[in-house]
Parts: structure tokens; C-alpha cells; sequence
């Protein structure tokens, strides 16, 4: 069975100023998922799974998932912050989704085997899909709990227009994960890498620590200790309009429980993306160059 991908684009862009995962960035108004889309059918992935908002699907489908249909087969579902597991309701405050440990939860109902979660709004890297398709492909068909994750080096991670979150990795002598500390406000300063940890106070960073950019490996047995874990962190912060759960979070306790291994795959690819709209302008040249190069087709689906 191939891969199925699954994309995060439910993101609101709060920091960039609107729904950047439509915004075109290639030659031919491709956008930075066009590029996930076709380095990962290019890995051997099959399905892509979509998370999207409800109040852009119509808008998403005609921009982004029509240019597929010729290529390979695309669902799309929803995310919203009422979709709570049975026994909780929604705070009417809320008006933002749960996050990406909510996302994820969308696809349960679509993925049925081997999956991939990447964001939307990242370019990650030919190299980067095809260690996780050689990864997710070569598991067993009974295989539970061994998922993995691509690693990129910190200082391949960094936006030039303004500081980002990343979660920063250990692993074992095995190369397996035994740690994510999320780190905010991310920055280059005189050839040193400045971030925040959670004990939120500033630190010289790894040049090339192993740094998380949500590029997961998953088997369907992450769902239902996904949902889990989710009704737990909503019994403590279903009143919150804030608060969120995230895939590391999840990952994390799994580890620490003794419950999942995580892989840690290498790539030398180097992360970009849109954090801001400033970097908008870098991302097109960037595409353009490998275009100009042949590394990928224009227009990239026909």
C-alpha cells in the first residue's frame, strides 16, 4: 500500500495576514503545496488527504485540488473547533481550531493505512519525501507504533524576515527521538542562533540541532491515542480560547510512556516557506531557480 499524504491547511496565517496556502509562488501560480504534492507522488505516495477550514473548501477546491485530478487522488476534510469528542462542548468564545493534534484527528475517518503529515505552508524538499516514503513504505503490514520524523538542521530552518517556533530534538544512540522542546522566537544574530526555550529565557542554540518541521510518519494507530489524548487536554482547557494541541505534544507522551518509537530520518534538504509576507518575494526566487534548473517542470501538473 502506498503512503497517503496528509496537509495541514487549516492555519489561519495570522502572522502573514491571510490564507497563504493559496497564495501562488511558482511560475504558474503554483502554490508551495502544488511543490509537497508533487515531491511526494514523485517519492511514491498515493493519496493526499486536505484539512481545511469550511469557510474557504469551495475556494480551496477550485484553486488547488482541481489541477490534481489527473495525478492522483485527493479527499478533503474539515477542521473546526466544534469538532470535540462526544461529552464536550465548544465555549462559544472560541473561534480558532484546536491545532495540529486536532487537524490530524480530521483524517481519521479518510486514512486507512500509512500516512505522512506535513504542513501546508513549508517546502521541504524532494530529498525530505523520499526518505519518508522509503520509510512508510518498507513498515509491515501489521506495523504499530514505529513511526518517524524528518530532521533538518536548525540553521536550514530559519526564516530571514523575523524570529519562528521549531521544535528542537534529541535522540538516542539509535537515532530514535527521545525529546521535542518547543523554542519560540528563533533568529540569527552575528552567526549565533538565538531562541526562547520553555523555561523562557534566551539561549544560544545548535547550529545543526535536530529541529522538528512537522513532517511526520504515522501508522492509524496514532488516532485513537491522538483522541485520547485530546479529550484529556480538553478536560483541563475546554474553557481556554487560547490554548492549543499539537502533534509533538502527542508524540511526546507517547515516548516518555513507553508507548511509540520515532525514527529519526535526515535530510539534507533546506526548509522554506511564508511565515511572513516578506518572505513571500525570497520563496519565488527560490522556486524560480529550480525551475530555471530543471529540478522541477513548468507547469508543474498538466
Amino acid at each position: 500500500m502506498k503512503p497517503t499524504l496528509l496537509i495541514m491547511a487549516a492555519g489561519m496565517g495570522s502572522r502573514y495576514g491571510g490564507l497563504k496556502q493559496l497564495d501562488g509562488v511558482g511560475p504558474c501560480n503554483e502554490t508551495i503545496m502544488d511543490y509537497s504534492v508533487y515531491d511526494a507522488i514523485r517519492a511514491g505516495f498515493g493519496d493526499v488527504v486536505f484539512v481545511v477550514r469550511e469557510n474557504f473548501k469551495e475556494e480551496f477546491e477550485k484553486k488547488v485540488t482541481d489541477r490534481y485530478k489527473n495525478h492522483v487522488n485527493v479527499q478533503i476534510v474539515t477542521q473546526e473547533p466544534e469538532n470535540l469528542p462526544d461529552g464536550f462542548t465548544l465555549n462559544n468564545g472560541r473561534q480558532k481550531p484546536w491545532g495540529t493534534g486536532q487537524a490530524v484527528l480530521m483524517a481519521e475517518g479518510v486514512i486507512n493505512g500509512p500516512f505522512a503529515l506535513i504542513n501546508a505552508d513549508d517546502f521541504y524538499g524532494q530529498s525530505s519525501f523520499d526518505v519518508l516514503a522509503k520509510y512508510l513504505s518498507g513498515l509491515k503490514a501489521d506495523s504499530k507504533k514505529e513511526y518517524c520524523m524528518v530532521g533538518f538542521y536548525l540553521n536550514k530552518t530559519l526564516s530571514e524576515s523575523g524570529g519562528v517556533a521549531r521544535g528542537i530534538c534529541t535522540e538516542n544512540e539509535e537515532g530514535f527521538l527521545t525529546d521535542v522542546e518547543e523554542h519560540t522566537n528563533i533568529y540569527e544574530l552575528e552567526g549565533e542562533i538565538m531562541g526562547t526555550g520553555m523555561d523562557h529565557v534566551e539561549h544560544v542554540l545548535n547550529q545543526e540541532a535536530c529541529t522538528s518541521m512537522n513532517m511526520w510518519g504515522f501508522t492509524p494507530d496514532f488516532f485513537p491515542e491522538a483522541r485520547k489524548l485530546f479529550s484529556g487536554f480538553l478536560a483541563e482547557n475546554i474553557r481556554d480560547n487560547e490554548k492549543e494541541f499539537y502533534v509533538p505534544s502527542i508524540v511526546d507522551t507517547m515516548i516518555k510512556g513507553g508507548t511509540a518509537t520515532v525514527k529519526v530520518l535526515s535530510t539534507p534538504d533546506k526548509w522554506f516557506g511564508v511565515t511572513y509576507k516578506e518572505d513571500r518575494p525570497k520563496v519565488i526566487a527560490k522556486i524560480k531557480m529550480m525551475t530555471d534548473n530543471g529540478i522541477y517542470p513548468s507547469p508543474l501538473f498538466k
